[in-house]
């Protein structure tokens, strides 16, 4: 982090950004103090408890200056009340599949900048298919249904002691090499309900886990006392944020991943009528019994489309789906999780 002049302490927190020459998108905040950062990974309960207090202690700066930098071009926006501020431009000429750095600064009234951090944004190869998908409750082992259960697992844990559902780290690594090769792995887009202060957290558990890396595409940053509803999804920017990236790359053909414990089955359907000709396939962890009929029932309306559908209890009968459809090999999807 560059400082210039720093009159108050502020984080300044720019996420990975994605899209294409002719739309790029990136986000960020703007925070009061410094960034929560872990200093160590340990199973102590009041150290991983504190961290969380930390992570959600949030003091958003709203109405600031934010400038981006990209290859010379100069674009300026301000924060919203929660310190939220996003960027969406087109570049000044064509762009390589890749990752494309940048710098974001954070200015004063008179055009100073006081605060300025590196960023990129990411470019997929616009003939690969690409994964959409949740985190929590779908990688992820969160109890988003349970409110206390989550508290819980969120109050004791910490990223790299957090736990995946059986097979799934195998199995995303074999979608990322789907009809591709180890040096353009298809791209993935994790769109979760988990909030923006767990951004860092979440990114550890992907590098720990050697999940595919991604775009990272979160919920409304929380404060401390709204720890009681942390994972609640946001039906409608959930959706806006999906049906976007689905906008942006028309020539991408998507396979998308989630769970019946809150609004994925909907959320993707809906998804599903509207692009018919860029989905894949559905894919809905039954986290929720109660719900799995239910579930069942509301995607059998795409028995008729070209658009294949699939709840399934163990990743293992959504490996063997994917096999059969041809997004992964019969023998990969045999194969030992432990192999790999």
């Amino acid at each position: 982090m560059t400082k210039i002049q720093e009159p108050t302490q502020v984080n300044l927190r720019v996420y990975k950004g994605y899209g294409h020459a002719h739309h790029l998108v990136l986000y960020g905040h703007l925070l009061h103090g410094s960034q929560a950062l872990r200093e160590r990974f340990t199973h102590h309960l009041f150290y991983n408890a504190r961290h969380l207090f930390r992570l959600f202690n949030v003091h958003p700066i709203a109405g600031a200056r934010i400038q981006l930098n990209f290859e010379g071009q100069i674009i300026e926006t301000t924060t919203k009340e929660d310190g939220f501020f996003e960027f969406h431009w087109k570049a000044d000429r064509e762009l390589p599949a890749g990752h494309h750095s940048l710098s974001v600064a954070y200015l004063t009234a008179e055009g100073e900048a006081l605060t300025t951090e590196n960023g990129e944004v990411y470019i997929p190869h616009a003939v690969q298919q690409a994964v959409i998908s949740d985190i929590d409750d779908t990688i992820l082992i969160s109890y988003s249904s349970r409110m206390f259960r989550r508290l819980r697992v969120l109050f004791t844990r910490q990223p790299r002691s957090r736990k995946t559902f059986e097979d799934i780290v195998h199995y995303f690594r074999l979608l990322a090499l789907s009809n591709t090769s180890p040096e353009l792995p298809n791209p993935f887009f994790y769109v979760s309900s988990s909030e923006w202060n767990l951004y860092d957290d979440l990114t550890e558990f992907f590098s720990h886990n050697k999940l595919p890396a991604g775009v990272l595409l979160l919920n409304k940053i929380k404060r401390w006392h709204q720890l009681g509803s942390t994972g609640q999804t946001q039906h409608e920017l959930k959706l806006k944020r999906i049906r976007r990236i689905l906008e942006m790359f028309p020539l991408q053909r998507f396979i998308l991943y989630g769970d019946n414990s809150q609004h994925d089955p909907m959320i993707y359907l809906s998804v599903a009528k509207d692009f018919p000709d860029n989905i894949i396939a559905i894919y809905i962890r039954s986290v929720n019994r109660e719900k799995e009929v239910a579930t069942k029932a509301l995607l059998s309306s795409l028995d008729d489309s070209p658009v294949h559908a699939l709840v399934f209890r163990h990743t293992r009968e959504a490996m063997l789906h994917s096999a059969q459809i041809g997004l992964i090999s019969v023998e990969a999807a045999n194969s030992s999780a432990k192999k790999n």
